[in-house]
């Protein structure tokens, strides 16, 4: 399966969990990779790590000026991008019932999982348009489709992303430009430090369930779904630990 070998992919959120793994399996299956995120000082560690394959680059999904700007920020050997991966997304201020929290931490859990992934999007499909073949890889979440009490905000984002990538595959099919969502059920990242910026509860959050999968798995599941012919789709890929 040697047809990702010198493909460009763009990974966003690649400072930490599954973008980061994502972005050093892609760079052991051939792909050269834009490690994309907020924090530029963990990033240029990941990108010495993984050598000539991987390049750095600042970038915050909600600002649209910086994503505006992305390719003229980028050597002109790294601007054909091939693949997307939209892995951008927090629940900063989550679990808990929709009246306790905020408005504005509702809307920052929205501008991130949604427009975010929306804005870079918009900006990246347009060279897939221009060259009739590309590859966008949503990280939904298992939330996308299936609901729960005190994740309001954050289900409704990842339900969104679901409808999106579907609408989106729909709008590309037959033009060589292809549309993969992936639904991880619960990762162990730092994504709940994030959400509560607490590591002791964030790691009782994670033992309390009996299984969680790894970056590791999820960034395996995105290669496999690159990896197929091109006349293959994997459409929705809901991956869950075999406890759950």
């Amino acid at each position: 399966m040697g047809h990702l070998d010198g493909k460009i992919a763009l990974v966003t959120g690649a400072s930490a969990g599954i973008g980061k793994q994502t972005s050093r399996i892609l760079v052991d299956a051939g792909v050269r990779v834009i490690c994309a995120a907020r924090r530029l000082p963990p990033l240029e560690t990941l990108a010495a790590e993984l050598g000539d394959a991987a390049i750095a680059l600042e970038l915050d999904v909600c600002d649209a000026a910086s994503v505006h700007s992305l390719d003229s920020r980028l050597p002109d050997q790294w601007r054909g991008i091939d693949i997307l991966i939209n892995n951008a997304g927090h629940d900063a201020g989550g679990r808990r019932p929709f009246h306790q929290g905020s408005i504005d931490e509702w809307s920052a859990i929205l501008e991130t999982n949604v427009m975010g992934l929306v804005r870079v999007t918009h900006k990246v499909v347009e060279t897939m348009v221009s060259r009739s073949r590309g590859h966008i890889v949503n990280i939904g979440s298992i939330a996308g489709i299936q609901p729960y009490a005190t994740g309001t905000i954050y289900s409704g984002s990842k339900h969104a992303v679901h409808g999106f990538s579907e609408s989106l595959r729909l709008d590309y099919a037959g033009t060589g430009i292809r549309v993969t969502e992936i639904l991880p059920g619960l990762v162990r990242t730092d994504f709940a430090m994030t959400r509560w910026n607490d590591d002791v509860k964030a790691a009782a959050f994670y033992d309390q369930t009996e299984q969680c999968l790894s970056p590791e798995d999820i960034a395996e599941t995105v290669v496999f779904a690159l990896e197929q012919p091109p006349h293959v789709v994997l459409s929705q890929m809901v991956v869950l630990p075999s406890s759950g």
